[in-house]
């Protein structure tokens, strides 16, 4: 009998004990991965080889090994708190030190900047003004704040159904808006000019021999003394006009805007049936500037701004990381990993796509440490320890009783 494998079972006993400690320290640190210890025999060199009759030297501990299996995922309030699903890493940049981390604890820094609790800042596909993502290298990602540029109005569609039965209203007197007498039905819906201003575009239907004559007003001004429409609708009550009309060339009423700004009017849709009037749908395409309200994460990584005057745009996407051996990868503490040689290159993408997993907003991935194994493993270390000590008692025993001799 040696000391020597008592020796390594009591070293590789307390190297399997810190790494059942690092386990529990770590069970409610959010995207931690447990790990286990990894043993091996050990055999001593012989040149003369002794086959199946050689006695091994004790044990050694061949490798940490890191359990990247999902943890459970637990809700927040916080928007920048986001879950991984699946496989995959975010990306983080650390001073120009690409780093990755499963957890998804994030905050906004001065700058604007998506950040973790140590201050890297999480990377993905940025975009521009209009909302169309640069999908190229992964930069890291800001929410701006700055206000939503207005959108001129453009168009306007309108689906009505324009009653049949209606009265014919002769040529004179001629149409006056103030007089409901010289129309049919109206209707009215909000427009923007090119700085966000609104003002309101009317439009009135006027019953006719042959067809509908239809006028429009700004702000209650009318514009023209002439129809800009005049809607045909064959025996089944279906519109024969060609779409979209001409564009109105309406005023704008705010100084510094564009003035006049056309706006194409679409009836596509309207009918004339033996019905009372009704206004199915009435939309115009522009809107006036917005203020940043909040911002939502879909499960794709796409970050979606929230703004005050209805509309959202995109911000940016979040990518993620895999690696073909995540093992490989060397900890750094703070919850971040490095590639290494034997972790392979980073495959880059958007959540969802490929192996990568899928991202929940308002959510983080706990710790995959079961504390109850934890526990048991502990005791079953504690146990091989004692035993390895025994080892040794027993060989200095013998060695006393040559001794004695």
């Amino acid at each position: 009998m040696s000391f020597q494998q008592g020796l390594s079972g009591l070293n590789a006993a307390s190297k399997n004990l810190d790494v059942v400690g690092n386990n529990v320290a770590n069970a409610s640190t959010v995207g931690f991965k447990q790990s286990q210890a990894v043993f091996a025999d050990l055999y001593a060199n012989s040149l003369s080889g002794s086959g199946g009759s050689q006695v091994g030297i004790g044990v050694k501990v061949a490798q940490v090994s890191q359990q990247f299996t999902q943890g459970n995922i637990t809700s927040t309030s916080n928007p920048l708190d986001i879950a991984i699903n699946g496989n995959g890493f975010f990306r983080m940049d650390n001073g120009g030190e690409v780093t990755y981390q499963r957890n998804g604890q994030f905050q906004l820094d001065k700058l604007g900047f998506i950040v973790n609790p140590s201050g890297s800042k999480l990377t993905g596909y940025t975009a521009n003004a209009s909302g169309v993502l640069s999908t190229g290298a992964p930069a890291p990602l800001s929410i701006s704040t700055s206000d939503l540029a207005p959108l001129i109005t453009s168009e306007v569609n309108a689906v009505l159904n324009l009653d049949s039965g209606s009265p014919v209203i002769p040529a004179l007197p001629a149409f006056n808006i103030a007089d409901p007498t010289t129309f049919t039905n109206s209707t009215a819906v909000t427009v923007y000019d090119s700085l966000g201003n609104d003002q309101t575009l009317q439009m009135f239907y006027v019953k006719r021999a042959a067809g509908w004559d239809v006028y429009a007003a700004n702000d209650g001004v009318q514009i023209g003394a002439a129809p800009f429409a005049n809607l045909t609708f064959n025996t089944s009550g279906v519109l024969t006009t060609a779409m979209p009309l001409a564009p109105i060339n309406v005023p704008a009423t705010a100084p510094g805007a564009t003035n006049p700004f056309p706006i194409a009017v679409d009836f596509t849709g309207t009918t004339q049936f033996g019905a009372n009037f009704s206004v199915n749908s009435l939309d115009q395409d522009g809107f006036t500037s917005g203020r940043l309200a909040g911002f939502d994460l879909s499960s794709d990584g796409i970050v979606l701004g929230r703004y005050t005057n209805g509309q959202t745009a995109v911000l940016g996407q979040v990518v993620l990381a895999g690696f073909a051996n995540p093992n490989g990868l060397q900890p750094m503490g703070n919850n971040q990993w490095v590639e290494t040689a034997t972790s392979g290159v980073p495959l880059v993408g958007a959540p969802d796509s490929g192996s990568l997993g899928v991202l929940q907003s308002r959510a983080v991935e706990d710790s995959n440490v079961d504390l109850t194994a934890e526990l048991v493993n502990m005791i079953t270390a504690q146990r091989m320890y004692q035993a390895n000590a025994q080892t040794i008692q027993a060989q200095d025993e013998i060695l006393q009783t040559l001794v004695n001799l």
